[in-house]
């Protein structure tokens, strides 16, 4: 086996190692990454074991329920746990084509997580990526539509277009005449 074989095996067996995995009662598994959030974290859900390639994800921990998309075999969705919610475990209910997976989500306090762990997320709107192309993204294009210079470089760019058709057409015209 080559070097690069038994890099990719053996990164694999840590990458499974280290995923969180909730219990799933079905014969299905439920990864939840952070596998304990706090009120108010965002939550990534992947399901192996389900048929189809739409379901969805309920729980009274979550603000509304994770629509989950993917191959067949696998899903995966995010959503959020609630900000008002107490530490506890919660019931979370996978419906996935003819398979129902039911699992469970451990919800721990804000306090019990170190600030390096909890994830970090925006507040407000963030003008990010793009390079100097984010102020275009955050334009509303049709508020900022052309305007007059625009329609006056195009009606000059149109002219100067018709001209030389038809000089063109009156120089052919001179050759077969």
């Amino acid at each position: 086996m080559g070097s690069l074989k038994v890099t990719l095996c053996a990164g694999a067996a840590v990458l499974a190692a280290l995923t969180p995995t909730a219990y799933a009662a079905d014969g299905g598994t439920v990864s939840v990454t952070p596998a304990s959030p706090a009120p108010g974290s965002d939550v990534a859900l992947k399901i192996s074991g389900c048929d189809g390639t739409t379901g969805s994800a309920a729980s009274d921990a979550f603000v509304a329920d994770a629509k989950l998309v993917g191959a067949a075999g696998t899903l995966a969705g995010e959503t959020r746990v609630r900000s008002s919610l107490e530490p506890g475990s919660y019931d979370v209910r996978i419906t996935c084509g003819s398979v129902t997976v039911k699992g469970a989500i451990k919800v721990v306090d804000n306090a019990s997580q170190s600030p390096s762990s909890a994830p970090a997320s925006p507040v407000a709107p963030v003008h990010a990526g793009g390079g100097g192309t984010a102020h275009l993204a955050a334009v509303n294009a049709r508020a900022a539509g052309p305007g007059t210079a625009h329609a006056v470089v195009g009606l000059l760019l149109a002219g100067v277009a018709a001209a030389a058709v038809a000089l063109r057409s009156a120089r052919r015209s001179r050759r077969t005449g």
